[in-house]
């Protein structure tokens, strides 16, 4: 079983940063590919980036690529979301969702994942 907690999420104008993070809870954090998605108000939930249970592979949404890292730390079962150059196309809530990595299939649908956090919300203003 794997427990998601996400953090670091906020109001911030057009242009700023914002940095998000994700504590897992579970005994082996290395072995689970981990992802972001956003949920906007009135639409579907959208795939950010996800990374490999190694932080070798990352993958990142066309919209925020180049703005947008993804990184984790298994030493301390921490993944990042760091968020640069918002606009308020990001506004959306943010979760972060794990998947063992042995599983192998799309990694960019969130029906991929089995684990997922309760989300924080991102606003940005213009």
């Amino acid at each position: 079983q794997v427990q998601l907690a996400e953090s670091g999420g906020g109001l911030v104008q057009a242009g700023g940063s914002l940095r998000l993070s994700c504590t897992a809870s579970v005994d082996t954090f290395s072995n689970y590919a981990m992802g972001w998605f956003r949920q906007a108000a009135g639409k579907e939930r959208e795939f950010v980036a996800n990374i490999g249970s190694r932080g070798g592979i990352t993958n990142y949404a066309d919209s925020v690529k180049g703005r947008f890292t993804i990184a984790r730390d298994n030493t301390k079962s921490t993944l990042a979301l760091q968020m640069n150059t918002l606009t308020p196309a990001d506004t959306a809530e943010y979760s972060c969702a794990a998947v063992n990595y042995k599983r192998t299939g799309d990694r960019t649908r969130a029906g991929f994942f089995d684990y997922w956090g309760q989300g924080t919300q991102v606003t940005v203003s213009s």
